[in-house]
């Protein structure tokens, strides 16, 4: 049996085991790439730690740090809050507000994970405010990212056409574009009717401050105690009874204030407003330092995850009380899933593992049937490594059978870019890594297995389609 084979078979039994067994995925991976490495593939331990995520270790650590802080004073509960009243109370409509911005972060220039590490952790808080699916405003998230990541100016629009030109294909920058567009907004729309969107529909307009609009929120009724501004028929202050109860005002009757919890109320006053909790000075800081994450990464290309860390220390060293427990929040089980698994594909690719498949499938003298596979091995792989690098891969084995002219060359590179891309749903991928981390911890087993039912959904579908759309009728 070949070696590369031996490291697909222990990768087989890795996720038999982790399945059946409840083990953490990361640890046996970690214990697969020590054994596969060191008795199949000769490396030593520089070797099986060369594939180690670094980047992506910091960037889950430093994000999840930061954003732990911002749970603990209330930041994101007022986030939350001045979302609803940006989009008039229509719940239903923040799902797509979160795959908007994400779209557009990535159409202007922003790496893919660094707009969802911003994004994700506020479209998960306002998620579990609102009884909104974690799979459907996490995909959302994560599709939003993907539909605007191919535009002529974003990073990996530059990277594919950059190869593409290197390699002499014919190419469409247009056509790249709108083929990862249109196919994230399909895949959006679809989520958004089989995972809830209708009901969010029908369940109509709410006001910031109704955490009971589903029937259960973030706060438990009778929590606590707040004055509100009633927005009924007459005018007055009224007092609440918590978070989805009444306040009475002089002619009419409003929805509560939210009630604070102890680690929200950071001046003791256990006081809210009607427009939603209020801002301190904390809560004030924090904010600032979201804005300066998004700056830093965006304007000036600094690492996000160094930057959280950064921000996240500096706010704790001012208000200490409110990020004790932040620490302890680092979405820690995960970091070990998902470094464990890459650091294991980083000894496949040590190997050779990754090109060896590759190479034999481009062998195939049916340029159809290689074009297809060539799309599986690109999502399968990109579900656990990094896009850009398997796209960088897989076009340059596809020119041999392009340049006899039976496949057209720009439908092929697309087809390639959304089914390597558009598996980044996956738990595995830096992508969907980061929206897992954003989970709320009781939930976060629940919703990774979700992720992985979904991304593997993803994975034997969409490259398919992908290929039927863009590769049959001969593109380019």
């Amino acid at each position: 049996m070949s070696p590369e084979l031996i490291s697909i078979l222990a990768l087989v039994v890795v996720f038999v085991i982790a399945t059946t067994r409840s083990v953490n995925m990361g640890a046996l991976a970690f214990a697969a790439a020590f054994g596969v490495g060191t008795l199949v593939a000769d490396l030593d331990a520089d070797g099986i730690f060369a594939g180690f995520p670094g980047d992506l270790f910091v960037v889950l650590v430093g994000v999840t740090y930061l954003f732990a802080i911002a749970r603990a004073n209330g930041t994101t509960d007022w986030l939350v809050h001045a979302a609803v009243r940006l989009v008039r109370g229509r719940v239903a409509l923040i799902p797509w507000v979160m795959f908007a911005l994400t779209g557009a972060l990535t159409a202007i220039g922003a790496v893919s994970p660094a707009a969802v590490a911003i994004v994700a952790p506020i479209a998960l808080s306002f998620a579990t405010r609102y009884a909104i699916s974690p799979l459907l405003m996490g995909t959302m998230v994560v599709h939003g990212a993907q539909a605007g990541g191919f535009s002529p100016i974003s990073i990996y629009g530059s990277i594919v056409n950059g190869i593409v030109e290197r390699e002499g294909l014919p190419g469409s920058e247009v056509t790249l574009f709108l083929a990862s567009l249109i196919a994230n907004l399909v895949i959006a729309s679809v989520l958004f009717v089989l995972f809830g969107g209708r009901k969010l529909w029908a369940r109509g307009s709410v006001t910031p401050e109704d955490d009971g609009a589903a029937g259960k929120g973030s706060e438990p009724a009778g929590a606590g105690t707040g004055t509100g501004t009633g927005t009924g028929t007459g005018t007055g202050a009224g007092t609440g009874t918590g978070a989805g109860g009444t306040s009475t005002a002089a002619g009419g009757t409003a929805p509560t204030a939210v009630a604070v919890r102890p680690e929200q109320d950071t001046d003791g006053t256990g006081e809210g407003t009607g427009a939603g909790l209020r801002l301190t000075s904390a809560r004030i800081a924090t904010l600032a330092a979201l804005v300066a994450l998004v700056v830093a990464v965006l304007g000036f290309d600094l690492d996000a995850g160094l930057t959280a860390v950064s921000l996240a220390v500096v706010l704790s060293t001012a208000w200490p009380d409110d990020s004790r427990r932040a620490v302890g929040e680092i979405a820690w089980s995960t970091v070990l899933l998902i470094c464990g698994v890459l650091t294991y594909v980083g000894v496949l690719e040590e190997m050779g593992t990754i090109t060896w498949t590759g190479e034999g499938v481009g062998g195939i003298g049916v340029p159809l049937l290689a074009a297809v596979l060539l799309c599986y091995i690109g999502a399968l792989v990109s579900a656990f490594a990094s896009s850009v690098g398997i796209m960088g891969a897989l076009i340059p084995l596809a020119v041999p059978f392009l340049a006899q002219g039976d496949i057209g060359a720009v439908g092929m590179v697309a087809a390639l870019a959304v089914s390597a891309t558009v598996v980044d749903v996956s738990p595995f991928s830096t992508n969907g890594a980061l929206v897992l981390a954003a989970a709320p911890e009781a939930d976060r087993e629940r919703f990774f297995r979700q992720l992985m039912v979904y991304g593997g959904i993803v994975v034997a579908v969409v490259p398919a389609l992908a290929w039927l759309v863009l590769v049959v009728p001969g593109f380019g």
